[in-house]
């Protein structure tokens, strides 16, 4: 039985009766990680008729979109990695059209482009060409003409690739099914056979070059006037698991013992327990081939039957190894064969920011600053792939000697790539795997999380080294909407008499329990906490001196009890 989705692929392409055929198709199938993680690419495009570079926009689309996909993230969703893309293609063509021709007709092209990723088809379209489906007997048109009929002899392109600066794109998702018939043409095919013919066409044997070529015959027969070109695909079976298979490539492999020090597992020596839970246990131990200290994470053996669980710890390797970046732990990769379930992180010599919290009760704010702006460079690397942390805190940080901040755990990292490959039961609900007081509220309302989400996380951490309290206290064991309500922020000085209320401000907007209401990015909230934003000075005047200058205040106090002692020692002296 396989566990791959697997094609079949025949086409054809001539110039007709045109001097030059401005028409382009390819396909590229790739193999191992990248057939699971990417899938299948098939594309076709058509040079526009009376552009001066039709051919080339044809080509360069082609090209690009068959090996810029393989480039992006495996993280990435296809419609996301698609459409970038598709616009970066977009701009070039229209700039070089601009630059080279001086003309919005320099380079441009329809594309029709389709991914088969795991049991999905997705379809990116832009003009005139066409994508059709024959499945069990009946034949639908899936994508439509972006052409505008002025008149039944005159029409024009609507929309196409390189023809404006801005890229509209047709996108559609729908689940493959074993035998799905698909083709491909250029309007020099599809304008001269009508669909009943075309169908016929398709249902003639198995030979699926014989078929394209067939079909380019008819068209050339009944007096076609343009290039001619067709591209069929089969899918001949599809991917027969149910969840991502790197997720699982690991998940028949044994539980490991119970390690002690002194043991060796594949090459690993067990030096020292770092942590243990219900859930994994962490070892420093010494890497035998490489001579370096190392991190194992091995799962709980209180979960050995659970699924959920190995395809959770699964993800966590799987998230990790996909961020390369000074301010994240780096999850190490070996080519040795693995006896049981765990994965090897790098070793950092500190401490968690958690002891750094309860090591320094009255930090510095340039101190506070320097670590917050660690943690936000490691947490743009996660966003940067599309992926959300969703358990931001002080346990989950470290800062080694040399002062380096490092994001430490995956276990509760969201994948937008995972999700067109992994089912998804409507029927139940999400877990919230972040921790109480760090989680953004939303999670708690059963609400999808963004990157305001993260910043909450950050804003709540932030808040805690400075103030060494939480913002709003201790959340309610089972956070919702009415017990949140009730929640109210508590401001600095009530903890930290030498907050600056421009600090404050800022720290208040990143853990508002609106997602709504916080800062739009990561960057404003460092800009925030790094120069006195106005917003949080418009009101300094009905504020008490305490609140809004703290320094001041105390600067103050101290003068006049000064004053005050002089003026009595002068009184006891008369």
């Amino acid at each position: 039985m396989t566990t791959k989705i697997a094609i079949s692929v025949g086409y054809a392409s001539d110039k007709g009766i045109k001097a030059e055929n401005e028409d382009f198709l390819g396909h590229f199938i790739p193999e191992d990680a990248q057939l699971t993680h990417k899938g299948i690419s098939v594309a076709i495009a058509d040079g526009m008729s009376g552009c001066e570079a039709g051919k080339e926009a044809s080509h360069c689309c082609i090209i690009s979109f068959l090996s810029d996909y393989y480039s992006t993230p495996d993280s990435w969703s296809v419609k996301k990695a698609g459409q970038k893309i598709l616009s970066a293609t977009n701009s070039w063509l229209y700039s070089q059209g601009q630059i080279q021709y001086e003309s919005t007709k320099g380079m441009v092209c329809t594309l029709s482009a389709m991914i088969f990723k795991s049991t999905t088809a997705h379809i990116f379209h832009i003009g005139d060409s066409r994508i059709y489906r024959l499945r069990q007997g009946g034949f639908e048109q899936m994508t439509r003409d972006h052409r505008i009929f002025l008149s039944k002899d005159k029409n024009y392109l609507s929309r196409a690739m390189g023809i404006e600066p801005h890229l509209e794109v047709d996108y559609k998702a729908f689940p493959l099914e074993k035998n799905d018939i698909f083709l491909m043409t250029t309007d020099g095919i599809h304008d001269f056979i009508d669909d009943k013919a075309l169908k016929l066409q398709l249902q003639q044997g198995n030979d699926l070059s014989a078929q394209a070529q067939a079909i380019l015959d008819q068209a050339f027969e009944n007096e076609s006037d343009d290039n001619l070109s067709c591209q069929i695909i089969r899918i001949e079976s599809l991917s027969q698991a149910k969840e991502d298979e790197v997720l699982r490539r690991h998940a028949n492999l044994p539980f490991p013992p119970p390690l002690e020090v002194g043991m060796v597992l594949d090459g690993y020596k067990i030096e020292a327990e770092l942590h243990a839970s219900n859930r994994t246990q962490i070892y420093k131990a010494f890497d035998t081939q490489t001579k370096t200290w190392v991190v194992l994470k091995t799962p709980s053996e209180l979960f050995s039957d659970d699924t959920h669980y190995i395809e959770h710890f699964l993800h966590e390797e799987w998230a990790g190894k996909r961020i390369q970046h000074e301010n994240v732990l780096e999850i190490l990769s070996s080519d040795r064969n693995k006896s049981c379930i765990y994965y090897v992180t790098e070793f950092i010599e500190g401490k968690t920011l958690r002891q750094w919290i309860d090591e320094t009760p009255k930090p510095y704010i340039r101190e506070v600053r320097k670590i917050i702006k660690q943690v936000v460079k490691g947490l743009r690397a996660f966003h940067r792939m599309e992926m959300l942390h969703q358990d931001l805190k002080p346990e989950n940080i470290m800062i080694n000697t040399e002062g380096v901040v490092k994001i430490i755990d995956f276990g509760s990292v969201k994948i937008a790539g995972i999700a067109d490959i992994m089912r998804i039961d409507p029927n139940k609900e999400e877990n919230v795997l972040g921790t109480l007081n760090y989680t953004a509220p939303e999670y708690h309302l059963g609400q999808r999380g963004t990157i305001q989400s993260d910043l909450y996380s950050v804003g709540v951490i932030s808040y805690e080294m400075i103030n060494h309290s939480l913002p709003f206290g201790t959340f309610p064991e089972h956070p919702n909407k009415m017990n949140l309500a009730k929640l109210h922020y508590h401001p600095s000085f009530h903890h930290n008499a030498m907050v600056p209320i421009w600090i404050d401000g800022a720290l208040k907007k990143a853990t508002s329990l609106n997602p709504k209401l916080r800062h739009e990015s990561l960057s404003e909230f460092i800009h925030d906490i790094t120069k006195p934003n106005s917003e949080f000075l418009t009101n300094e005047k009905n504020i008490p001196m305490i609140e809004s200058n703290p320094l001041l205040f105390w600067k103050s106090m101290t003068a006049g009890l000064f004053l005050s002692n002089l003026v009595f020692v002068y009184l006891l002296s008369l």
